[in-house]
């Protein structure tokens, strides 16, 4: 459904796609997963054919991104990473205006929108400049929508909003994907990769994985360690100075310690950090998340560099 080969772009100096290589299936609900910068702004702009790459090639459905850019747009939703309906209009006409544009109305396609506009419904005569953040992000989704798209592209569709919305958000995206929508979707929040059936790891214009969430962490190659302590800071120091260590972060109340396979145990850890002083600690053996498994690609990133 979604083929990128070798996309490459530049902005002067700086690399916002190097090489990038990736598939996403029909049906499929795929996550490009990043901090800010990484460059997952500027791919999905290249496959809405709002920006040009300097080399590689994208196909959406068979049709190519440059050369067929209005058959593109015509098949594809997208919802940029900033808020761009017409804040004067209503939420009414808003809707109104994008299904037109489409050559189509709100009562031929509302069942795909139904479960999302029933909830900003009642409010459909306040000006769209005037909702919350959950209300327009959840109108910006029913403009998408609303001419039936095949593919759906989000750039970080829930960043600002409250949990609640977050959480409503992919609740709506599983909905949309059961009826065969091949959703695209990008987010600097780790814990929303594992709603998603792939994702694809990128950091400075470069995919450092694709898998699925599962595969991902089940194959995390190196020992972690959970460590909990009441001295934060002045344990994470001490753990930095373990011999093959890779790295250690706070993950809230705990510390996330990362050695070599099979260079230590939990006893060995406590006994380091006992000689330096440090009591009332404890260290568990834990199972990686995708945030471990970013961080630990982004090093091996760097240390190659």
């Amino acid at each position: 459904m979604i083929e990128v080969k070798d996309l490459h772009k530049k902005y002067g100096d700086v690399i916002a796609l190097e090489k990038v290589s990736l598939s996403v299936q029909k049906g499929e609900l795929f996550g490009l997963i990043g901090p800010d910068g990484a460059g997952k702004t500027t791919l999905m702009r290249i496959l809405m054919s709002l920006l040009l790459p300097d080399t590689g090639s994208a196909i959406m459905n068979g049709l190519d991104v440059v050369a067929d850019y209005k058959k593109v747009r015509l098949i594809t939703g997208y919802m940029p990473g900033r808020f761009s309906l017409y804040p004067d209009l209503t939420v009414e006409e808003n809707l109104k205006f994008f299904a037109t544009v489409f050559g189509t109305t709100i009562e031929e396609n509302y069942y795909l929108i139904k479960d999302i506009y029933q909830q900003i419904e009642p409010f459909k005569t306040r000006r769209a400049g005037k909702l919350s953040g959950g209300m327009k992000q959840k109108l910006a989704l029913s403009c998408a929508l609303i001419h039936k798209p095949e593919i759906l592209i989000l750039d970080e569709p829930t960043t600002g909003v409250d949990a609640v919305s977050r959480k409503e958000f992919w609740e709506m995206l599983k909905r949309l994907k059961d009826m065969g929508i091949t959703i695209l979707v990008s987010t600097p929040y780790m814990d929303e990769a594992s709603l998603c059936d792939r994702i694809a790891l990128i950091q400075q214009g470069r995919l450092m994985s694709v898998a699925t969430p599962l595969k991902m962490t089940n194959s995390f190659p190196e020992d972690l360690w959970a460590v909990r302590t009441r001295k934060i800071y002045d344990t994470s120091k001490l753990l930095e100075l373990i011999p093959s260590m890779l790295s250690v972060n706070s993950f809230g109340q705990v510390l996330h310690l990362v050695t070599k396979k099979g260079m230590h145990t939990a006893k060995s850890i406590i006994q380091f950090l006992s000689a330096q002083g440090e009591v009332e600690i404890s260290v568990e053996a834990s199972t990686a998340t995708i945030e471990d498994v970013f961080i630990l690609l982004m090093n091996h990133h760097k240390q190659n560099q």
